[in-house]
């Protein structure tokens, strides 16, 4: 099995803004550049520097969204990749980042997706110079305009440009410098050095990139459309240029164990005078091992990626949430579900009277795939035969869409 070593950087990708001043139609981010979106860009330059942990924070509702874009560039790293809601200010979102990264990062580098063109190299520069210097980090360029200080139409005078660059991101900090500096903040700051700064700590800068820059209006717009004219980002193959695709199986399996308070979820349906299973949503063991089968099955990660406790919009929700959204997940993958086989192994409840209930249910969620159900004790052995939890191996075929 192949187990990708946990990385010592994060990168968060700050997703999250409504692009007013673009007035594209929709949050910034998810505005296309070509056929892609800007974010979806801004991940091919992170994806193509040395690896780290990936932190997207999107607007709240456009996680879904998120996530598909980085599974298109994340390629074989996906398991690195987060997404989370951003917050009503810019600060609020990499708060919301930075509680996502994982406990053995070191470095944080924060990045703008409205910076779409910001090769890896740039990345791998900042990351570099935290390492030499343990200071903040942040890429710049020279100011190349002269630069005039006026009042109201009158030009008073010139500031020296030797003096002055133009930051960009990423800009890089080391783990505990970053959170430190957001603890005590107390004001909003234009960018993340100044924040970092402002609570005492050194910043250093390194060569930025004329391609980072951000883009902020129609007319940044249209200059990152012709760029990206010249270097598109290949196209994913498709079966006009590779075999076609066949059908896949994928494998799942859960347990929860009894709560003792609440009412048992399970199957799809709700089982007055049970136990609850303790879990993050409802513990429903059956849909969750159904979710893990059909993920794995399409290679989509599993139900930790999409439904996991950073997001708290599943906490308390039930199979027809989990089992919908796998479903347009497949579909928006290019995968229809062929048929679903589930086992549920428990002492308790009594499945048989209920089990086309439950396929009914099952079925429904997932937009009318054919699921079958059967149930089976262990004999009295293990946690389930001394009626402490429920566990369900599912068995998932997909076909393409």
């Amino acid at each position: 099995m192949h187990i990708t070593p946990s990385p010592r950087v994060a990168v968060i990708v700050v997703a999250a803004g409504s692009g007013t001043r673009l007035a594209a139609g929709a949050p910034k981010a998810f505005v296309g550049i070509d056929e892609h979106t800007m974010l979806r860009h801004a991940l091919r330059g992170v994806f193509s520097a040395a690896p780290a942990q990936v932190v997207i924070v999107a607007p709240s509702g456009r996680e879904g969204e998120a996530l598909t874009d980085a599974a298109e560039a994340s390629g074989d790293r996906r398991e690195l990749v987060a997404v989370v809601a951003g917050g009503e200010t810019r600060q609020a979102s990499v708060a919301a980042g930075l509680a996502a990264v994982w406990p053995d990062v070191q470095i944080v580098l924060v990045h703008d997706a409205a910076r779409a063109l910001t090769p890896g190299a740039v990345f791998d520069r900042v990351v570099d110079a935290i390492d030499r210097t343990g200071w903040g980090v942040v890429p710049v360029l020279p100011v190349i305009d002269t630069i005039k200080r006026v009042e109201g139409a009158r030009i008073i005078g010139v500031v020296d440009r030797a003096e002055l660059a133009a930051a960009q991101t990423p800009q890089g900090f080391r783990r505990d410098v970053l959170e430190t500096s957001y603890a005590v903040a107390t004001q909003e700051y234009t960018d993340d050095a100044a924040l970092v700064a402002a609570a005492g700590h050194p910043i250093a800068s390194v060569e930025g990139d004329p391609r980072s820059f951000k883009i902020t209006t129609p007319a940044d717009l249209e200059r990152a459309r012709s760029l990206v004219a010249q270097h598109p980002i290949p196209p994913i193959r498709s079966s006009l240029d590779r075999a076609p695709r066949v059908p896949r199986v994928g494998l799942g399996t859960d347990a929860h164990g009894f709560s003792g308070g609440g009412t048992l979820w399970l199957a799809g349906l709700e089982w007055p005078g049970e136990p609850a299973l303790a879990g993050h949503s409802d513990g429903d063991a059956v849909a969750h091992a159904i979710v893990d089968a059909l993920l794995s099955a399409a290679s989509l990660g599993d139900i930790g990626t999409h439904f996991g406790t950073a997001q708290p919009e599943y906490a308390g929700a039930h199979a027809d949430a989990f089992l919908a959204r796998t479903a347009a997940l497949l579909g928006e993958a290019g995968w229809a579900i062929g048929n679903v086989t589930v086992q549920v192994q428990a002492a308790r409840p009594r499945f048989a009277a209920r089990r086309h209930e439950a396929e009914a249910a099952l079925s429904a969620a997932l937009g009318g795939a054919a699921v079958s159900v059967s149930a089976t004790t262990t004999d009295g052995l293990g946690f389930v035969g001394a009626g402490e939890g429920v566990q369900a191996f599912a068995v998932a075929l997909i076909v393409p869409a």
